[in-house]
């Protein structure tokens, strides 16, 4: 007599979850095209440099109880997490203050990822910041909160929260955004527009600005990096502090001679909790020496870059 079918021979029988999903269909994100950089027109930055260089530290806060990034592992169940978030505290404490003597002392310019929640909890940022002549960008209200979690109307209410409240503290708009973790909804680009911001580092897919489509107005993608960037460089791929330094030489060197043929764009991402330390700063100083060694090298801030490729590249 035949067996019936076990109920475990049944259900092994349906599509596995993830086919259901693949069967689905693909979204575009429609918000630019595909364009490989050597059909592209040969881009030339102020006075022939060959590479535009901008610095993003990264300046935020973090709720007491929730994690995020960290260092050590075994705390993680812990909450609150006290030995992972005063490790991110120093940071804001003592490892800015390490990272601003060190880019002044080599005419860094900063672009600074700034969660609007570091205006309210450590002006002092924001006064030196200022007389530093940095600029401020958007990186939502803290780094606790990502912005893919949000409904429609709460995605608005907080970059409108973000952008007012440092367009309040530091005497001017933010023009450039960068999310938390680098986290979009499909209406993020859309709503930034609305909200005056003309340039995001969320799309680490170019070594050139380029053109989005948004709703209204107008955004540009700036080349950001999800690799020479020290959280997943030291944190995740656990690299030395020394062997980050020489990536980020290694990076510039390649684009230097990349940049003859036509211009690039080289980000350096930092946090000052992870490069503001002293066994990490050293290695960075010496970066920032290799840079700047070199005569045709255009350190910018992310709307120098961007006005300039307006400009000078689209006619606007």
């Amino acid at each position: 007599m035949p067996r019936k079918p076990s109920r475990q021979h049944k259900s092994a029988s349906r599509p596995a979850p993830s086919t259901m999903l693949l069967s689905a269909v693909p979204q575009k994100h429609g918000r630019f095209d595909y364009s490989p950089i050597i059909d592209r027109p040969v881009i030339r930055w102020p006075k022939g440099a060959r590479v535009a260089v901008w610095v993003i530290p990264n300046i935020e806060h973090f709720l007491f109880d929730r994690p995020s990034t960290r260092i050590a592992d075994g705390a993680l169940a812990l909450n609150p997490d006290v030995l992972n978030y005063s490790w991110r505290d120093y940071g804001v404490r003592v490892g800015i203050w390490r990272m601003m003597e060190v880019m002044e002392k080599h005419g860094m310019k900063a672009t600074v990822a700034l969660n609007s929640d570091v205006c309210k909890e450590y002006p002092r940022i924001i006064q030196e910041g200022n007389k530093l002549d940095w600029e401020w960008m958007g990186h939502g209200t803290s780094n606790s909160i990502l912005i893919n979690k949000q409904s429609l109307a709460e995605e608005r209410a907080l970059i409108k929260e973000a952008v007012s409240t440092i367009t309040k503290h530091t005497g001017k708009p933010p023009r450039g955004w960068l999310s938390p973790a680098l986290s979009e909804t499909v209406h993020t680009l859309d709503i930034l527009a609305e909200n005056a911001i003309d340039y995001v580092g969320n799309w680490v897919n170019d070594e050139q600005p380029y053109p989005m489509r948004v709703k209204k107005g107008a955004m540009f993608s700036m080349p950001y990096s999800s690799e020479l960037n020290d959280i997943p460089a030291l944190l995740g791929l656990h690299q030395s502090p020394e062997r980050f330094g020489q990536m980020i030489c290694d990076q510039f060197d390649v684009l230097y001679e990349d940049g003859l043929k036509t211009g690039r764009v080289m980000s350096i991402c930092l946090h000052p909790f992870l490069v503001g330390h002293p066994h990490r700063s050293k290695y960075l100083a010496k970066a920032f020496a290799h840079i700047t060694s070199r005569q045709e090298v255009w350190l910018a801030t992310g709307s120098e870059i961007v006005d300039w490729y307006k400009q000078n590249c689209l006619g606007k």
